[in-house]
């Protein structure tokens, strides 16, 4: 595949294992993640991961992970290595945005003490009710404790965690669910300049005091990139860009040309694999949320190595949709280690894996930032590869 060959000749499919972290950052202890590391630490938890096909990938190699032992750089099926974060933080956006080329060089700002009341008055104004919780909290956990006034209220449950976000949980049975939107939309005006978070984001519940479930209503609100990322750069040059899950939102739509709703794991990989095999241009861009959300935040080993296996198994399929000059990315945009106390992201390395018609067993190495994939897809579609990231275009080909 030349570099010089038209972009409608290529495909690029970045897939997000979100919140999977392969060890931790040389900075890790600032943020209180020392010895932090998702894969390697999920495998040991459960006895071994069977993950035969990312295994010959090479994701082995990248860090100790038992039950899947590290194959010969040259008989390895794609290319493999790991990035590392330039930007400063450790959340969703902040680690997509960088992948994207936009690096954040001051964390996005979080409140452990809550929001201030100054804040707090002003939305319960803008929505006409008063809240509950405003604290740091688990999503289930607050739900379980603030539902059932919730419900007797009609007030709206806000929290936030660790990471830069605003959190509202309503019943839909109490609050209906574009009633929830609009709020967080009001928040999302609100919450700007000092009181500037990266995600306001709904929290839809049904069920009953001592069963309450969260339904796939979730919706996130976020801050604008401060700069033109590659998506708007692709969109500008006529190459479609189709996000599958919450890529949507983590860029607030800025140049995407179409958008895959999903409500799990097994949902975004089916999407990335039909698209890829219905002939889909250009750039598809997934997030798979459930690895962080349902196991990485709750502390549960057992139920991400379940949600790797399953990715595992469903890879064959999409490899098999994969066409001459089609790349197929395989990433994660930070930690969170479900073995450690803490139930938050952890400041970690990311693995880089890479598959597609004549890419070379090739050990790519430790990458100064997530940035060298953009860089690598803008080479892919000839475009210019920007100031942040280093293509590793021509290694996936064996050309340097």
């Amino acid at each position: 595949m030349g570099t010089g060959s038209r972009w409608h000749d290529r495909r690029a499919a970045i897939v997000v294992l979100d919140s999977l972290g392969v060890g931790a950052l040389p900075d890790a202890a600032a943020y209180g993640d020392e010895g932090s590391n998702t894969l390697g630490h999920t495998a040991a938890a459960v006895g071994g991961l069977e993950l035969p096909n990312l295994g010959r990938l090479g994701i082995g190699n990248i860090t100790e992970v038992a039950g899947v032992p590290p194959v010969p750089e040259s008989q390895a099926a794609g290319a493999y290595g790991r990035m590392a974060e330039l930007s400063a933080g450790k959340d969703t956006m902040t680690g997509h945005w960088e992948m994207m080329g936009v690096i954040t060089s001051v964390p996005m700002r979080t409140f452990p003490d809550g929001f201030p009341p100054e804040l707090i008055r002003k939305f319960e104004q803008a929505i006409g009710r008063g809240v509950l919780g405003n604290k740091v909290a688990s999503g289930t956990a607050i739900i379980e404790e603030l539902g059932e006034e919730h419900l007797r209220t009609g007030k709206p449950i806000v929290y936030t965690s660790a990471d830069s976000v605003f959190q509202i949980a309503c019943h839909e049975d109490k609050v209906p669910v574009e009633e929830l939107y609009r709020m967080c939309r009001i928040a999302r005006e609100l919450l700007v300049g000092e009181w500037a978070v990266g995600r306001v984001i709904a929290r839809p519940f049904t069920g009953k005091p001592g069963a309450f479930v969260r339904t796939p209503r979730r919706h996130d609100f976020a801050l604008l990139p401060p700069r033109p990322t590659l998506l708007e750069a692709l969109h500008q040059a006529g190459i479609p860009v189709t996000a599958v899950g919450k890529i949507q939102d983590i860029f607030s739509g800025r140049g995407i040309t179409s958008h895959r709703p999903t409500r799990s794991n097994d949902e975004g990989t089916s999407a990335v694999t039909e698209l890829l095999a219905s002939g889909t241009k250009g750039l598809i861009f997934a997030n798979l949320v459930d690895f962080d959300m349902l196991y990485g935040h709750r502390n549960d080993p057992q139920g991400y190595a379940r949600a790797l296996e399953a990715f595992d198994r469903a890879l064959p399929g999409m490899l098999a949709a994969l066409r001459p000059g089609d790349l197929l990315f395989i990433t994660g945009d930070h930690g969170c280690d479900p073995t450690t106390p803490s139930t938050d992201h952890s400041r970690e390395y990311t693995p880089i894996l890479v598959a597609g018609p004549g890419v070379k067993g090739r050990n790519l190495g430790t990458r100064e930032t997530f940035a060298d994939l953009g860089a690598t897809v803008a080479a892919m579609f000839g475009l210019p590869t920007g100031e942040a990231g280093r293509s590793f275009l021509d290694e996936l080909y064996g050309r340097s």
